[in-house]
């Protein structure tokens, strides 16, 4: 996909989330707004994945580690034809299988997720059963700048420089910013990129909202054999929406009948659609 084209696609995938949120009355809006570019690059230009086959072998793992904010990926994966478009209208609703985080009853989705912390460590696994099956995938996982407050985080990091694991990439969604506030007040993670590097990892520092910049750099891994690697990925928390960017209480807002109206209209004109 063209990269003119993903910045497209973002931004279809953000009104697809916003409508879904909206139906729902639910949501994590402010984080799946953010990491939308992110898992655009991922599933449209980088990563194996074959929705006719989502358990097939060779395929590329992704982790959403931050599982709370699971929207963006259910909208690519319905879009990608995991599974039909419309069973989006039923999230969060009693009996769906698209329940407010990662559900592996859903083709496509890896683990379920959802307590924080745990996705490192089960891609160190991934990325170590794939070396002993003698397979080249790569695993993905996606945390939250909020989430490297759990020490487990950190467990699996020594663990993936110890094994050398550089099928292994984590992406730091970096938008500093979790429910309660600021990261840097809550728990401050600066210097972020010298905490990864003392633990052996290469790491990259990139814009998290700039779908060329992602694609350039993912396609470069690993740029140090032998090494696992960590992008730092700067977001803006509800990016697309103007009047939720860099709004703490936008993480778990559900949007009104107008501020849904007003946030798909600037979104369409960025997918060069019509609402």
């Amino acid at each position: 996909m063209e990269t003119h084209e993903l910045k497209r696609k973002a931004a279809q995938i953000r009104m697809d989330l916003l409508r879904m949120i909206h139906g729902a009355k639910t949501g994590h809006t402010g984080g799946s707004l953010s990491n939308t570019d992110i898992l655009t690059v991922l599933y449209y230009s980088v990563m194996k994945v074959d929705p006719q086959q989502p358990k097939w072998p060779d395929r590329d793992r992704f982790i959403a580690s931050k599982g709370h904010s699971v929207e963006s990926l259910y909208c690519i994966l319905a879009d990608k034809g995991f599974f039909p478009k419309e069973e989006l209208a039923t999230f969060s609703r009693f009996g769906s299988r698209l329940i407010g985080h990662p559900n592996n009853k859903v083709p496509g989705i890896e683990m379920n997720t959802g307590a924080l912390g745990h996705g490192l460590s089960v891609s160190v696994g991934m990325a170590l059963a794939g070396r002993m099956d003698g397979r080249n995938y790569r695993t993905y996982t996606l945390m939250g700048d909020g989430e490297l407050a759990e020490g487990s985080v950190w467990e699996a990091a020594m663990a993936a420089a110890h094994y050398k694991l550089d099928t292994l990439v984590g992406i730091v969604d970096r938008n500093r910013l979790q429910i309660s506030g600021s990261t840097e007040d809550v728990m401050a993670l600066e210097p972020l990129r010298g905490k990864w590097e003392s633990f052996g990892w290469t790491v990259h520092e990139v814009d998290g909202n700039d779908t060329e910049a992602l694609e350039t750099l993912l396609r470069q891994l690993p740029t140090v054999p032998g090494k696992p690697s960590l992008i730092i990925a700067n977001t803006v928390k509800g990016k697309g929406v103007s009047f939720a960017e860099n709004v703490p209480h936008w993480h778990h807002h559900v949007p009104s009948d107008d501020e849904l109206a007003l946030a798909l209209a600037e979104l369409a004109k960025e997918a060069g659609e019509t609402v």
